[in-house]
């Protein structure tokens, strides 16, 4: 199954799939100890981040809906 990122409304983006990697910025990995799903925090309130524990809940609003992005310039 290819990874898959869902942008959840008024919360986290959860990841999905059976290979992927999650690094710092020095490139060090997280250890996931074999999950296949995780919830990233967008709100910013996690105690844990970058991963989500839910303390978003009444405090961070953001309808998900996709659109297109423009062209990517050359």
């Amino acid at each position: 199954m290819a990874t898959k990122l869902t942008i959840n409304n008024n919360g986290s983006v959860k990841i999905d799939g059976d290979d992927f990697e999650i690094v710092d910025m020095q490139g060090n990995a997280y250890g996931l100890q074999g999950r296949t799903v995780v919830s990233i925090c967008r709100c910013g309130l996690s105690a844990n981040k970058p991963f989500c524990d839910g303390s978003h809940r009444g405090h961070f609003e953001h309808e998900a809906i996709a659109f297109d992005l423009p062209p990517k310039k050359v």
